[in-house]
């Protein structure tokens, strides 16, 4: 008798699924490279974290509506080949999918650095490699305990940042002082918008909650409500958040400090900021982890379709995950983390994912005129994927062009 392949399990409700991508897009951005944003556009920075959030706002609505129409783990891939029928193109869409998660994930291991030094004297490389280790040990787990645990970290992280949204509240009176004051030194319309790129690193990580399809339990009408209130929650933290920060901190101290979250809790609390270092470092755990566990998932779900030898497709007996795929994104990501700077890798995993969005929403504006959703999906009007697509694009070109006239 052939022994069946092991298959991954539905087990994720509403509640872990929305905290599971709470915990990538919570937290990651604001934690890593707030300081790099509050660089490029000053007291501008909120402006940043609202056309970020717009751009997010259109592709998270396609994804939740593909999500429910093709509930499955490769996720963008499935998309693209069930709108072109091409194989190289969504081969290449699942690379793109694969190695945003990888570089994401090496962004924010970088990120981590200056959070563990602030508390630990250990070196860099040391720091690196042994949080790499620790979230691929956490990934390879059943999907019930890593999302158990990235769950409960994810409560943890979102405390930490109303934490610091409460104690600097008194702040926000000083706003139109602030912005009257400033006005005549804002930054171009060019620093804003690549800003907003930055900032828009801080929005990745609703997307990655589609690949995880294959273990949600009633996907069709769970996945679509997830997405959105992930979106709307972070949105809104991540507005309120980086409008205290501006009101409480000078951008001189924000740009210098290798702990930014830290230095506006201290400045509005009194209290030492190492606390908040201690829950950055949660944060960005969490969403290491959640990358981790998102680029693994694709990687099985190419080679379920045949598009990858089938030995990333073979799912541990015990845990349940697909171990040898989880390995390998863990050691890709530990390399780039020791050899990339945290500016140009947030920067080009921004990069990819637009990319990434402007396939998937070109793809559910064709399948809108060829298929009709299953019951119980959402149905939203065709000009949602167009503006996905045509932001999603001028977001590239403008970014492209940047780069050439520096």
């Amino acid at each position: 008798m052939t022994e069946q392949p092991q298959q991954l399990k539905r087990i994720l409700t509403f509640p872990l699924l929305v905290l599971y991508g709470l915990g990538t897009v919570v937290g990651v951005g604001i934690y890593t490279v707030v300081g790099e944003i509050a660089g490029t556009v000053g007291i501008l920075t909120p402006l940043s974290f609202l056309i970020a959030g717009i751009l997010a706002a259109f592709t998270a609505m396609s994804l939740a509506e593909l999500s429910a129409r093709y509930p499955e783990s490769a996720g963008e891939a499935a998309y693209v080949w069930q709108a072109f029928h091409r194989k190289k193109l969504s081969l290449l869409t699942g690379f793109l999918v694969i190695f945003s998660g990888i570089v994401s994930a090496a962004t924010i291991a970088r990120g981590a650095v200056g959070y563990v030094s602030d508390l630990s004297p250990m070196s860099d490389t040391v720091i690196i490699i042994g949080i790499v280790t620790l979230l691929g040990l956490i990934a390879s787990l059943g999907i019930r305990s890593s999302a158990g645990i990235a769950a409960t970290i994810s409560v943890i992280e979102i405390a930490g940042l109303l934490l610091i949204i409460v104690t600097g509240w008194d702040k926000l009176g000083s706003l139109p002082t602030l912005y009257t004051a400033e006005s005549a030194s804002f930054p171009s319309s060019i620093a804003v918008f690549s800003g907003a790129l930055l900032a828009f690193f801080a929005f990745i990580g609703f997307e990655d909650m589609v690949n995880m399809a294959e273990e949600v339990k009633d996907p069709v009408r769970v996945m679509p409500r997830a997405i959105l209130t992930v979106l709307v929650l972070s949105s809104i933290l991540y507005l309120v958040l980086s409008l205290v920060m501006v009101a409480a901190v000078d951008i001189e101290t924000l740009k210098k400090s290798k702990v930014p979250l830290a230095t506006v809790f201290e400045q509005t609390s009194g209290l030492s900021g190492r606390i908040i270092s201690a829950i950055g470092i949660l944060a960005i755990l969490n969403g290491g982890l959640v990358q981790i566990i998102m680029a693994a998932r694709v990687l099985y779900g190419l080679a379920k379709r045949g598009s990858l030898p089938i030995i990333f497709a073979r799912v541990n007996r015990h845990t349940h995950t697909p171990m040898l795929a989880t390995v390998i994104i863990a050691l890709i990501v530990m390399t780039l983390a020791l050899i990339g700077s945290l500016g140009r890798l947030a920067t080009l995993t921004s990069l990819l994912m637009l990319i990434v969005f402007a396939l998937i929403n070109a793809a559910l504006i064709r399948i809108k005129h060829t298929t009709t959703p299953p019951e119980g999906a959402p149905n939203y009007p065709i000009i949602i994927p167009w503006l996905g697509a045509l932001t999603s694009i001028a977001f590239i070109l403008w970014r492209l062009a940047t780069f050439a006239f520096h």
